[in-house]
């Protein structure tokens, strides 16, 4: 079994949207390791002095326990395109340390700067995180992630984004795309135009 990983938002001194990575990490520790975790994260992650003014990654790679945390300056990814690459056999269920296949992916990107994986003539992700989409009115997020992230959980609980299936001949429908995850939430995010995204 691979080792999993919770990635999570350190700004400040302060680590982000704790209720939703504990959440993920007992689901995941059930699920994967067969294991019921009496493990609180918060009261595990110690947060070094460099990191307690900036913005940074906090790494909690796990398998039945905690092996490593630890704590690297976030450098935000500037994405301008995207371009649909189709795999239908990936397996992305839990926030695997293993990101061999998606990085097999993201070498077929061609010109663009990530890409969006189609499974099953659906929707999921990019290879860092869920997608949302603008309609003119309001954010709607595929239905059919490879992976449930916490910042896109944390945005469905608040109705901010709205699920719906997604398929890529959908996609002209809509106006921008935005890229969400742990460390990038709407306020956060730089819409990409529609026809920014390659067939």
């Amino acid at each position: 079994m691979y080792p999993l990983l919770e990635t999570i938002k350190c700004s400040d001194g302060k680590l982000c949207n704790m209720e939703f990575h504990q959440s993920r990490f007992e689901k995941s520790c059930v699920e994967y390791f067969g294991i019921q975790p009496n493990i609180n994260l918060m009261e595990n992650i110690e947060i070094p002095a460099f990191a307690k003014k900036g913005i940074f990654r906090c790494r909690v790679i796990y398998s039945k326990q905690i092996e490593k945390i630890e704590f690297v300056p976030h450098q935000y990814r500037e994405i301008q395109s995207l371009k649909l690459i189709e795999d239908n056999e990936i397996d992305y269920g839990f926030k695997y340390a293993d990101r061999d296949r998606l990085n097999l992916l993201f070498e077929k990107r061609g010109i663009c700067d990530d890409i969006i994986i189609v499974k099953n003539g659906c929707i999921t992700d990019s290879t860092f995180a869920n997608i949302v989409f603008f309609d003119g009115r309001k954010w709607l997020t595929p239905d059919t992630p490879l992976l449930t992230g916490t910042q896109r959980a944390k945005l469905l609980s608040e109705n901010k984004i709205f699920k719906c299936r997604i398929t890529p001949e959908d996609i002209q429908r809509y106006k921008k795309i935005g890229l969400i995850n742990a460390m990038h939430d709407l306020e956060i995010m730089k819409p990409i135009d529609i026809k920014n995204i390659h067939f």
